[in-house]
């Protein structure tokens, strides 16, 4: 079986947007996700070792539409204290104007990763899987909900929703989330 036949995802929801850059957080620490059978956790410095390595930004995990990678330097990466940290330079392309229109209208459901767990890489108890080190293929701005939460879509460019706003939000996404 191939790699990419083997390769998952996880999603978050962390990203702003300033000009032609995006920044957020493809994953975070602090968040459990229930993924129907299992429910996952990332430890800090399971992203270590993946991040000397050639990663890709894409679109809806679309090979066809590369936003940025990391060694042509239009991709930053970093793990810190809150989780996987990015910075994408959006390329002036059909799939990039899309992204900055979506992320202005605050229409992205955010970020996800793909990777593969290497041996050794994880650990469980009972139905919980902890990732202790990931093998970081691609990270993706999606349109679809995520599996790993805490964090939220923003637009950095422009003014913070209210609080009232903020809430009527997180309620469509959590209804929405039921029929996913």
């Amino acid at each position: 079986m191939s790699a990419a036949a083997n390769l998952e995802r996880r999603f978050a929801t962390d990203l702003r947007s300033s000009g032609r850059r995006l920044e957020g957080y493809a994953a975070t620490f602090a968040h459990e996700a229930n993924l129907g059978a299992f429910r996952e956790r990332i430890s800090l410095g399971a992203f270590r070792d993946a991040l000397s390595g050639d990663v890709l930004a894409l679109l809806d995990h679309d090979p066809g539409k590369v936003l940025g990678r990391t060694r042509t330097g239009t991709l930053e990466l970093r793990e810190d204290d809150k989780g996987l940290a990015f910075s994408l330079d959006v390329p002036d392309t059909a799939a990039g104007r899309d992204v900055l229109a979506l992320a202005a209208r605050g229409d992205l459901g955010g970020m996800s990763f793909g990777f593969l767990v290497p041996e050794g890489g994880e650990s469980w108890a009972g139905d919980t899987r902890t990732l202790t080190k990931i093998d970081l293929r691609e990270i993706s701005i999606v349109s679809a909900w995520p599996a790993y939460e805490g964090t939220e879509v923003a637009l950095r460019s422009r003014r913070v929703a209210h609080g009232h706003t903020r809430r009527v939000r997180a309620i469509k996404l959590a209804e929405a989330r039921q029929w996913a």
